[in-house]
């Protein structure tokens, strides 16, 4: 693929679903996507966008609704059904000196792309091979009874690979400003996105209408506290948040709500300060148990802060299975609100 891309001729004016924040109106999560996506490929002429039915379909949730008529075929091209296959195109590119944004259709099948992921992107910078800006991104997450190959969470089958950066935003606002920075990072991001939240009305945000970025690496204090941390990301800071609400209503508890943001590089400090603070900590993921974010986190907090701790490291994360189809099934194996507040009363009578 050439390193200049000549725009196509395009519509006169850019479709409104792309200009709800230039409009002062309220997005959604996934609007903010589409935003972030729209925003940096006008900016930038490098960076364009592949995946499969990404271009005349407009993907399917519909992200990239409108880009392949303003953008053209060139920076907006559809791909065979080959994820191994067009993430290593997108590395090719990338060495070229453009930037690619990959989309996998549903992260799951980002199993596919392991190989070139880990084996030969993650390590282009180490070898000497120069930086390789790639961002792959796609959705995740179950509660949508998806089934077992469309409502994974595999941020931690990456996560023990140095060179890689993982993203998974919670709100409107740090979806766009994390994806922008993202695409102009020069190391290759995953960026995971729950598909429970791409619509969720109560999510609607308006955003800045200038030009930002939210730091990769750096969390965030979603709510504060004073009695106990949960440390969390993606959907389930708003479940930590409905069980926070309760344990403050009904118990008089007021739990600090850290949400990580970035995973890969992990916030080590401000896991570390909140811990000194509320003494009490509670790690919560919709991944699976074994293996999961949350004995990094307790191995890093029994390092650096274990004589602030004054009761055990608990954790609340999905069971060690493949993701249900049958509705109560799936209910059964994502962790609940009611799981949430029984580890936070335990943690807190401790």
């Amino acid at each position: 693929m050439a390193t200049t891309m000549h725009p196509p001729s395009r519509p006169r004016e850019k479709p409104d679903h792309v200009r709800h924040t230039e409009l002062g109106k309220p997005v959604t999560f996934l609007e903010a996507i589409r935003e972030a996506l729209w925003e940096e490929m006008e900016a930038d002429p490098r960076v364009f966008l592949l995946g499969e039915d990404i271009g005349v379909y407009g993907g399917a949730f519909k992200v990239t609704e409108g880009f392949y008529e303003y953008f053209g075929p060139e920076r907006v091209i559809d791909t065979p059904i080959s994820e191994a296959g067009f993430t290593g195109a997108a590395a090719g590119a990338a060495h070229m000196g453009l930037r690619p944004v990959v989309e996998m259709q549903f992260m799951d099948f980002v199993s596919c792309a392991y190989e070139p992921l880990t084996n030969y992107i993650a390590t282009s910078r180490w070898r000497g091979s120069g930086p390789l800006p790639i961002v792959v991104r796609g959705p995740v997450g179950g509660g949508v009874r998806g089934g077992p190959f469309h409502s994974q969470n595999p941020e931690m089958a990456f996560f023990h690979t140095p060179g890689l950066k993982i993203v998974y935003p919670s709100t409107p606002r740090d979806a766009k400003g994390l994806l922008k920075a993202a695409i102009r990072d020069d190391d290759p991001v995953l960026f995971f996105e729950h598909k429970k939240l791409y619509r969720l009305p109560a999510l609607r945000e308006v955003l800045p209408p200038e030009d930002y970025v939210v730091p990769l690496g750096r969390a965030r204090v979603h709510r504060p506290g004073k009695d106990l941390t949960i440390v969390t990301y993606g959907m389930m800071v708003h479940e930590s948040q409905r069980a926070a609400e309760e344990l403050a209503r009904t118990d008089g508890i007021e739990v600090e709500i850290l949400d990580l943001r970035t995973l890969l590089p992990l916030d080590e400090d401000a896991i570390v300060e909140s811990v000194r603070k509320t003494g009490r900590l509670l790690v919560v993921h919709e991944d699976t148990r074994t293996g999961g974010i949350a004995g990094e986190i307790a191995m890093r907090v029994n390092e650096k802060a274990f004589e602030w701790l004054d009761a055990p490291i608990l954790r609340v994360t999905a069971i060690d299975a493949p993701v249900p189809y049958a509705p109560p099934l799936e209910d059964y194996f994502l962790p609940q609100v009611s799981d949430i507040l029984a580890a936070c009363r335990y943690l807190a009578a401790y």
